[in-house]
């Protein structure tokens, strides 16, 4: 007979949506039905029962064609490799536990790699930010039960993030919002009409890479200060009605994405985006928060942050950590040259860094560590299948606002598959051989 387990975590997005109730195969084997789960997360539980999953490592060789290894000439391949190069990248992290993020560290310390996450490529000019002027925020239990006015800036939660503003951000009723979205007040600020621009009371349809600007405005309008006609594609009463609604409100918070991290100034728009949420706090309270994107992405930050003091691009390959930003970071070391080895975890570069990066990996000793075929597997010599993290394979994820969540397992993994830590385990117990570490 089939069972039902419950408060299950979804290991999809940042939002870590931990109410899901997943319907299992009596022998456990096998996912029937996904309940109370988006779109999106219900197919990441269902595509891991796919058929034509891969279930047996993969290697290259110099005819590039592909050839079935067993484990333990994977767990070799990938220990040779780290160990002989000079400057190995170990890039990703991001769609794992902080378990075995924990275990790829200590083997990037033994073999002098650079640690990098998806930061590098989204959130890290808000972590660059954070550290230059701090940063007021909050949970999203605290957004639940007593924001009242409520902005998203650059980002599209009701495609990227499809449950925040049901569960956290809009619709629900929490015990200082007993009237859900009809006591709350929302704003976008998008130059695109985006589906959440769409549900928006208000949409401020900025010029394209102008936010510092229209964020400098908000704070001059803010102090009751003159402003121009126009800021950013802006009206100047927009503007002041937007600043009054903030100020107006029990509880502002500041959702903000890629738009604000990517687009022109990259982290002084996280600063001044920072400064505008401190001025709110002089009239009512106010917290600015980031829409992490992979459910683990803020727990890779934190776990090199606990070991090694820095949340991306770590740079341990004179023994020690070093941490530069656009030095450092995975895009630049791979243009310039500088690594001569890539292992990739919980991620996929080959679908999203430019292709000078790509074709850099496909020239180099490379391993892909995922669950199924990706782009990235095309550029790499050796793909090591592993089980799903959150489907079958348990584990600590942190939540967008910081918040760490055990994340359940569900089903077994086909049989013989290792999980991300057990071969990670592997790799740094062959790793310490080669070095004769004790």
């Amino acid at each position: 007979m089939a069972k039902i387990i419950s408060d299950v975590v979804c290991p999809f997005c940042g939002t870590l949506c931990d109410d899901l109730e997943v319907k299992v195969s009596d022998d456990g084997k096998e996912i029937l039905e996904v309940y109370n789960a988006c779109v999106i997360g219900t197919e990441k539980f269902l595509h891991s029962q796919a058929k034509d999953r891969l279930t047996v490592p993969m290697k290259q060789d110099e005819e590039g064609n592909w050839n079935e290894v067993s484990v333990d000439d994977a767990v070799e391949y990938t220990a040779q490799m780290l160990c002989n190069a000079k400057k190995p990248l170990m890039y990703g992290w991001s769609s794992t536990n902080c378990e075995a993020q924990s275990k790829g560290h200590e083997i990037a310390e033994l073999v002098g790699g650079v640690v990098d996450n998806t930061a590098t490529v989204c959130h890290g000019t808000t972590l660059i930010a954070v550290q230059d002027v701090g940063v007021p925020s909050c949970t999203l239990g605290e957004v639940k039960n007593r924001a009242d006015r409520i902005v998203f800036w650059g980002c599209n939660p009701a495609h990227a993030h499809p449950r925040h503003m049901s569960r956290y951000s809009i619709f629900p009723r929490g015990f200082f919002t007993g009237k859900g979205h009809k006591a709350r007040k929302m704003v976008v600020v998008d130059p695109r009409s985006t589906d959440t621009a769409k549900m928006a009371d208000l949409h401020m349809q900025i010029e394209q890479g102008r936010d510092y600007e229209l964020l400098s405005a908000l704070r001059v309008a803010i102090r009751g200060n003159p402003l121009p006609e126009t800021v950013a594609g802006i009206p100047r009463e927009t503007i002041q009605d937007v600043a009054e609604t903030l100020k107006s409100g029990r509880f502002v918070v500041i959702f903000f994405g890629m738009g604000v991290t990517q687009s022109l100034s990259k982290n002084h728009n996280i600063d001044i985006a920072i400064a505008l949420t401190r001025d709110l706090n002089d009239y009512t309270k106010a917290a600015i928060m980031p829409m992490r994107g992979h459910y683990n992405v803020t727990g890779s930050g934190q776990v090199l942050g606990w070991q090694f003091g820095y949340p991306f691009c770590v740079d341990l390959s004179r023994g020690f950590a070093r941490y530069n930003p656009g030095d450092s970071t995975s895009n630049d070391l791979l243009r310039r040259g500088e690594v001569d080895a890539v292992f990739v975890l919980g991620s996929d570069p080959g679908a999203h860094f430019p292709i000078s990066s790509v074709k850099k990996i496909a020239q180099l000793p490379s391993v892909c560590v995922e669950p199924h075929y990706t782009p990235t597997t095309a550029v790499c010599k050796l793909h090591m299948p592993v089980a799903f993290v959150g489907v079958e394979e348990g584990g600590c994820a942190y939540r967008m606002d910081n918040v760490p969540i055990e994340t359940r397992k569900v089903v077994e993994p086909p049989e013989g598959m290792l999980s991300d830590e057990e071969f990670l385990e592997r790799v740094l117990e062959r790793v310490k051989e080669i070095k004769g570490v004790a």
